[in-house]
């Protein structure tokens, strides 16, 4: 698995985790770490995913911006009313496309590969929906 593809994965499990359970940032990522110790056979694991981190910590930060951008593009959606992985998914591709600098084609196709990997088959249609909104709104 490519680095930055691992990297975002790992970046939705922390945002899940720290929206569903309100747990502070730097908290899941330090659980997040202890469950990659627990479960690899390499007594290193690749510590710490500096990539990760800043994705987990910018879309924490940027948060109501975010999450005002996705609440504008996805229609007749509350954003407390979404799934939750959807929701954070949102939020990592959003974060990743408007502040990062990540080519939009690349986080819509890697954020839809999240989405079927942890979500539903209309999910992958309604977040492909909101971020090609998005994309076109900051072009």
């Amino acid at each position: 698995m490519p680095a930055r593809h691992r990297s975002r994965q790992r970046a939705l499990q922390v945002l899940f985790s720290c929206d569903l359970r309100k747990q502070p940032v730097d908290e899941a990522i330090a659980a997040f770490y202890k469950t990659l110790d627990s479960e690899d056979e390499d007594p290193n694991p690749e510590q710490p995913d500096e990539f990760m981190e800043a994705l987990v910590h910018g879309a924490t930060t940027q948060a109501e911006a975010i999450d005002q951008r996705i609440t504008a593009k996805s229609e007749h959606w509350r954003l407390d009313r979404m799934a939750a992985v959807d929701r954070n998914i949102l939020r990592l591709a959003v974060y990743e496309m408007t502040d990062v600098g990540t080519p939009a084609p690349v986080v819509i196709d890697e954020a839809l590969e999240l989405a079927r990997k942890f979500s539903t088959d209309e999910s992958v249609a309604f977040i492909n929906g909101v971020l090609d909104a998005v994309r076109r709104d900051a072009a």
